[in-house]
């Protein structure tokens, strides 16, 4: 017998095919050697040796080398078992499979590193039953297990041998991996069941069933088990195969492109057209961007483009701004809010004086904030006259929240694309204006100004921008907002929207329904006052540089309120700071004229010097002298006023109502309203029915220029056709205000705090109105109500029974009245 051995260059690996070994002679002698109850044990790491198979095993622990050392030395023979889990360094019985082989050490290298490697030579299998040893190696009790082999005239095994070693040489044709060694192995193994322990070693099966191959008893077997597995191992190399064919046209196409690309650099940079500086500086900044993984890809696909354009060519200005706006957005970055509340308390009332309401609603954003860590912003909308500070607040919100500030007039807007932006497609082409704010932000939470909302152009022929505004105030859409030009998704949940108004009738409902309306009112005479020393005063001396003169104007509280009540008519501050920078623009000037005549102290006989001669006079209370006269009040846009309402009679054909004053639709509904029902009870007030037959009624509102309309004069006009044919005077001081229905009944109406301020100037004592307006007189502060009394009424009647009084003025109708009668007798 001779045994034959060729080593390959890999001969140190223990995961290749590494020797190929051969035998003439009897299989049987070489394998069926004896072998002792005990061994030293050789545990090995992913590696299952089969009978007749030659390994090289690198060694790496210290016991290891140990026994190769003895075993070589002593020619002995060892076991050599697989370990279950290869990252175990010393393992037990329970670490180790049940079957291994004896084998004997053909050769001992010891390597540069310091390792050591054995070349082994496997000869019988046997079933590990104990450890008995573990020092200075493991050594064990085994129980040899010899093999059945199969006789040597048998067709089948011959056959399947055969097949066998053309299955081999198939899978390893087609993987790559595989050295042609390989196949020089396989076809120069001559002996059946050595090529046969060949293959089960080599191939690249589980150790599992490596393990189930070494346990079985006749080698037929194990020649069927290793076919079955390598069968299985084609096939599933057959399918790789076919994806690998279908996937390598794409990737050829891929490749193609790229060398194409590569090409078109290469000649970019002989021609001298290195990378373009403005790309790098985009993917500089780019770098530092906290932006969702989709949108980096967006900007990182877009920026490759503008390798396809010559600097020189408009294409890519165009795509180079498109990038300069998608990098210089904040995304992702926010300013860290100051949730303090006793300091944003003291900045708002610094900085405005009143707006309670609007004051707390931010405080109580903060409060809740604070409590959550992360909420989405309110959208409040400010709606009042103009001048009450409704965008300067904003200001103050951004300074308490320590956020930045921006502001976006809306009045006149009249383009879809000022708020979604222009798409790419088109020259001249840019973000809308809500993107392009938070762009000059630099943060993603600013408090956003949308001033004059109310004032948005609707359905135009360039789209309608209120329903573009949608999409921005809606807490719901808002987090994912798409700008035409940016096309892509921007969070808008953090901004704090704050828009104003003037008039909420004007706002499409659907738009109104996403904001929250906070109602910022008129100020009262005495607030304008505190306005004015603290806020208005100092600001217009620095304006008019009267602030670094040694001796400054000192404005009395008397003469503040002379400008107010006269030479002011607004329910703002606006026009109020445009008198006191007149008043003080006349003293700079007088003071470069002639400086030692000039007045520091202005007193309200003094302002006529300055602002010339009052252009309004507050109307008051002109009595209840007349009959037929009674006092009303009425909201306007620049506050609360009180209006007087004129009835007297003539004598005529009768029923003739005649109106006037600039009255609208609706005021003159309400005095038909007044007529008819003053007709329907003529017997409660002891009227002769025949009145209406012989007089003619005139009612008048003065201003007749100013225009007047709505329904809240309804009971005024019903008290003073009353008043006018009964001849009885109005109560003194009494003002009143109310819609009446063709029943009677009293409604409520709004404006109430400016109607009591308006009242409260023209020296009015009580105010008549509706009994639901009481829940509205709860909510005024207490020093609005000062002075004034209420009588809540629910019908004309209650109104009547209060403001008529019993004093009769002297009254000629009355006799031409009873001659009519006489007449009517004698006939």
């Amino acid at each position: 017998m001779e045994f034959k051995i060729k080593m390959s260059d890999n001969q140190f690996s223990n995961k290749s095919i590494s020797m190929i070994a051969d035998i003439e002679g009897d299989f049987t002698d070489m394998i069926n050697t004896e072998m002792p109850s005990e061994l030293p044990i050789l545990p090995v790491r992913n590696i299952v040796l089969f009978p007749g198979v030659v390994w090289p095993i690198l060694l790496g622990r210290a016991s290891s080398m140990k026994l190769a050392r003895q075993a070589e030395k002593n020619g002995e023979v060892i076991g050599v078992v697989c370990q279950r889990d290869p990252d175990i360094e010393v393992p037990t019985y329970d670490d180790l499979y049940e079957y291994g082989v004896s084998a004997k050490i053909v050769k001992q290298f010891t390597l540069p590193g310091g390792n050591t490697t054995v070349i082994v030579q496997a000869q019988s299998r046997f079933h590990l039953d104990r450890l008995t040893k573990e020092k200075p190696f493991l050594k064990g009790e085994v129980t040899p297990m010899p093999d059945l082999h199969p006789d040597k005239h048998d067709r089948e095994w011959k056959t399947a041998v055969d097949d066998l070693r053309r299955m081999a040489e198939e899978y390893i044709s087609m993987v790559d991996e595989m050295s042609d060694e390989a196949t020089f192995a396989i076809r120069n193994i001559h002996n059946d069941e050595m090529m046969l322990s060949f293959v089960c070693a080599n191939m690249p099966f589980t150790i599992q069933e490596k393990i189930k191959l070494l346990g079985v008893e006749t080698v037929k077997e194990r020649l069927f088990g290793a076919m079955k597995a390598l069968n299985r191992e084609i096939n599933l190399q057959k399918l790789k195969t076919d994806i690998r064919n279908k996937t390598r046209e794409d990737i050829d196409e891929q490749q193609k492109n790229y060398f194409l690309q590569q090409q078109i650099k290469n000649l970019q940079a002989e021609m001298g057209n290195q990378q373009q500086p403005e790309k790098a500086e985009l993917l500089r900044k780019a770098r530092n961007k906290k932006w969702p993984d989709e949108i980096a890809r967006i900007f990182y696909k877009e920026a490759d483009k503008l390798d396809n354009f010559q600097p020189q060519s408009p294409d890519f200005n165009v795509q180079l701004n498109y990038l300069q706006t998608f990098v210089s957005l904040p995304w992702g970055e926010y300013t860290k809010d100051d949730l303090n509340l006793q300091r944003a308390q003291k900045i708002l009332d610094h900085d405005h004086y009143g707006m309670e309401k609007v004051k707390e609603r931010i405080l109580e954003y903060m409060a809740v904030l604070s409590l959550r860590g992360d909420l989405k912003s309110p959208i409040l909308c400010l709606y009042g006259p103009p001048g009450v500070g409704k965008t300067s607040l904003g200001k103050s919100i951004a300074e308490a929240m320590k956020r930045k500030y921006v502001r976006v007039s809306l009045g006149g807007l009249h383009d879809e694309a000022e708020i979604r932006g222009h798409r790419r497609t088109y020259i001249g082409a840019m973000p809308g204006r809500i993107i392009k704010s938070i762009q000059k932000a630099g943060s993603s939470n600013p408090v956003f100004i949308l001033d004059e909302i109310d004032k948005v152009t609707q359905n135009t022929i360039n789209g309608d921008p209120s329903s573009a505004l949608l999409e921005v105030l809606d807490p719901e859409q808002n987090t994912a907002f798409h700008d035409n030009y940016l096309d892509v998704d921007y969070d808008l949940s953090k901004v704090m929207f704050i828009a104003t108004a003037n008039n909420l009738s004007t706002i499409p409902r659907p738009l109104l329904d996403r904001m929250e309306i906070i109602e910022v009112s008129g100020y009262i005479t005495e607030e304008k006052i505190e306005i004015a020393k603290r806020h208005l005063i100092p600001r217009e001396l620095d304006n008019t540089g009267l602030k670094t003169l040694s001796e400054k104007p000192k404005f009395s509280k008397a003469t503040i309120e002379k400008i107010i009540e006269q030479y002011t008519r607004e329910s703002g501050v606006r026009q109020l700071e445009k008198q006191i920078n007149k008043a003080m623009r006349k003293l700079a000037y007088k003071r470069q004229v002639e400086d030692s005549l000039v007045n520091w102290k202005i007193t309200p006989e003094s302002l006529e010097d300055l602002l010339g001669k009052p252009p309004f006079y507050r109307d008051i209370y002109q009595g209840n002298e007349y009959a037929g006269v009674v006092t009303g009040l009425a909201w306007t846009s620049v506050g609360g006023e009180i209006l007087f309402i004129e009835t007297s009679l003539s004598k005529g054909k009768g029923s003739k109502l005649t109106l006037t004053g600039n009255l609208g639709d609706v005021m003159k509904e309400s005095a038909v309203l007044a007529l008819e029902y003053v007709k329907a009870h003529a017997d409660k007030l002891g009227i002769d029915y025949r009145i209406f037959d012989n007089w003619n009624i005139h009612i008048h509102v003065p201003e007749g220029a100013t225009p007047k309309d709505g329904p809240s004069a309804g009971i005024t006009i019903a008290t003073s056709i009353a008043s006018a044919l009964t001849q009885r005077k109005v109560r003194k001081n009494t003002a009143m205000t109310g819609e009446i229905t063709l029943r009677g009944k009293v409604l409520p109406v709004g404006g109430i705090k400016e109607k009591i301020l308006a009242a409260k100037r023209a020296g009015i004592t009580d105010i008549v109105m509706c009994q639901e307006n009481e829940k509205d007189i709860l909510e005024i502060p207490e020093m609005y109500l000062k002075g004034v009394q209420f009588h809540y009424v629910e019908n004309v009647q209650d109104v009547w029974d209060f403001a008529l009084s019993d004093e009769i003025v002297d009254n000629p109708l009355k006799f031409e009245i009873e001659e009519e009668k006489d007449k009517d007798k004698s006939k």
